[in-house]
């Protein structure tokens, strides 16, 4: 059975939607073989990575920028899953206050350098939340959860 793992910084009601619309996603009740990790970057590390056939991240854009949480996940999982775990698919999702670009640009060029593998195009937030935004959410988790299932990433 996959595994999926999803980590998501959360600093708010609506970026924990946000998370948990991606989990729902990912369990929708059409999809029955795979297994999902929902984590805080603070809770996750290397051994999650490791178990995972698929991650997404979700990370909000703090400063121009990647957040800072996030961005030390993937610095603690950096070296111990370097060469483990080329080629790994995966999503990610930004919500940014004004444009999201800085924080898409700052994960792409971390997963470039694991060699992880972008499944779709980074999906970008921008401005004051909006509830299409869960539903484009949990549309990646299940678009994650199903690929995995049916072994097309």
């Amino acid at each position: 059975m996959p595994n999926l793992l999803i980590v998501a910084n959360c600093p708010s009601e609506n970026t924990r939607k946000l998370h948990q619309a991606v989990h729902a996603g990912a369990c929708h009740r059409e999809i029955s073989g795979v297994e999902t990790r929902l984590r805080e970057p603070l809770e996750a590390g290397p051994g999650d990575v490791l178990w995972a056939d698929g991650v997404i991240l979700g990370t909000t854009e703090n400063f121009g920028a990647i957040s800072g949480l996030v961005k030390d996940f993937l610095e603690r999982i950096y070296y111990p899953c370097l060469e483990k775990t080329e080629g790994l698919p995966a999503a990610v999702y930004v919500k940014g206050g004004l444009d999201g670009q800085g924080a898409r640009t700052g994960v792409e060029r971390i997963l470039t350098g694991l060699k992880w593998k972008l499944v779709r195009p980074t999906l970008v937030f921008k401005g004051a939340y909006r509830e299409e935004f869960r539903a484009q959410c949990e549309e990646l988790g299940q678009l994650m959860a199903a690929g995995l299932e049916a072994r097309i990433f």
